[in-house]
C-alpha cells in the first residue's frame, strides 16, 4: 500500500514516506524564513499537514493556513486551523462536491470565517484540458467565498484565464533549479514567474468595467470613423445630393446616418470641396 507506483513521477522515492520526508520543509528553516519574509514585508504562510505543524506556525504568527487537496477529509486538521481564526485556503483537487461541503461545514463550525477555495487538478503536470476553470465561479457562488486556483499546469496560460474568470487567489509552484526539487518539473523559474505576474496584472486591468463608446485612448482615433463632407462645390441655395456630398473619413462632420435627412435640402452658403457638412450649413 505504501509503495509508489512505477508510472508515478516520484517513483524514484519508492515509498510515500521517503517522498514526503524528502519534500517537506525542515522545521528548523521556518523561523528564518518567517523572519526574512517579515523583513521584506511579505505575508508568508505554509501548507500544514498535521496538528503539530499548525502549533508550530501559530507560535510564529502565521497570517493564514493552506490545506492541501489530499488533507480535505482530515477533520482534526480542519478544526485545528479553523480554531486559529486565521484565513484558510483550501485546495479541492481530490474532493467530490460532497467532500467539499463536509470540509467547509467543519471549517465554518469550528471558527473559520475567512475561507478561500481553490480549484485544483491533482496531476503533475496537470493537463490543460482538465483545468475546468469554470469551476472557479461556481465555487464562489455555491459557498459564498473568494475562489481561485492551485495550478499545476505548465506555462502561464491557466493563471491568466483564471484571473479573467474572477480568481482572487493564484497558487503556482516556483523553483530556482529544475533539477533540484520534487516539483521543479511543473514549476516556474524566476523569469517565467515574473512573466506570469505581469500578465495576470494585465488581465486584471483588461477586465475594466461595462463600457460602451470612446475611452480616453480611443478618442484620438476618431479619425477612423466617417462623416459627411462636400464632394463637389455647392452654391448657396443649391440642393444637397448624393452627387455633391459623400461619407468619408474623418468624423468631424455630421454622421452618415443623417444623409437622408440632408439630401434635397438647400445649402445655407457657398461650400467648397472638403468642407464639413454640419447643420450650420444646411437650411
Amino acid at each position: 500500500d505504501f509503495l509508489i507506483p512505477q508510472d508515478n513521477p516520484w517513483s524514484k522515492f519508492r515509498t510515500l514516506y521517503d517522498l514526503y520526508d524528502y519534500a517537506h520543509t525542515p522545521w528548523e528553516w521556518i523561523p528564518e524564513l518567517m523572519a526574512e519574509a517579515k523583513k521584506n514585508k511579505i505575508d508568508i504562510f505554509g501548507s500544514v499537514f498535521d496538528v503539530s505543524s499548525v502549533a508550530l506556525m501559530e507560535n510564529l504568527n502565521s497570517v493564514a493556513y493552506k490545506i492541501a487537496s489530499a488533507e480535505i477529509a482530515d477533520t482534526e486538521l480542519l478544526k485545528s486551523v479553523a480554531a486559529t481564526g486565521k484565513p484558510v485556503i483550501l485546495s479541492t483537487g481530490l474532493a467530490s462536491l460532497k467532500d467539499l461541503i463536509y470540509a467547509v461545514d467543519i471549517l465554518r463550525s469550528s471558527g473559520c470565517s475567512d475561507l478561500i477555495l481553490l480549484k485544483c487538478t491533482t496531476a503533475y503536470p496537470a493537463p490543460v484540458d482538465e483545468a475546468n476553470l469554470r469551476t472557479i465561479s461556481n465555487l464562489r457562488e455555491t459557498f459564498n467565498v473568494l475562489s481561485g486556483i492551485s495550478d499545476h499546469t505548465n506555462g502561464v496560460a491557466v493563471p491568466i484565464v483564471a484571473t479573467a474568470l474572477g480568481a482572487s487567489f493564484i497558487e503556482k509552484h516556483f523553483t530556482l533549479d529544475r533539477n533540484d526539487t520534487v516539483d521543479s518539473f511543473f514549476s516556474l523559474d524566476p523569469s517565467e514567474f515574473k512573466v506570469m505576474v505581469s500578465e495576470v496584472r494585465n488581465a486584471e486591468k483588461s477586465l475594466g468595467s461595462i463600457s460602451y463608446g470612446l475611452t480616453e485612448a480611443s478618442k484620438k482615433h476618431k479619425l477612423g470613423r466617417r462623416s459627411l463632407y462636400v464632394y463637389k462645390p455647392i452654391k448657396k441655395g443649391d440642393k444637397f445630393s448624393e452627387k455633391n456630398i459623400k461619407s468619408v473619413r474623418p468624423a468631424y462632420g455630421l454622421s452618415p446616418k443623417n444623409i437622408k435627412r440632408i439630401i434635397g435640402r438647400k445649402a445655407a452658403r457657398d461650400l467648397d470641396v472638403g468642407e464639413r457638412v454640419t447643420w450650420n450649413v444646411v437650411e
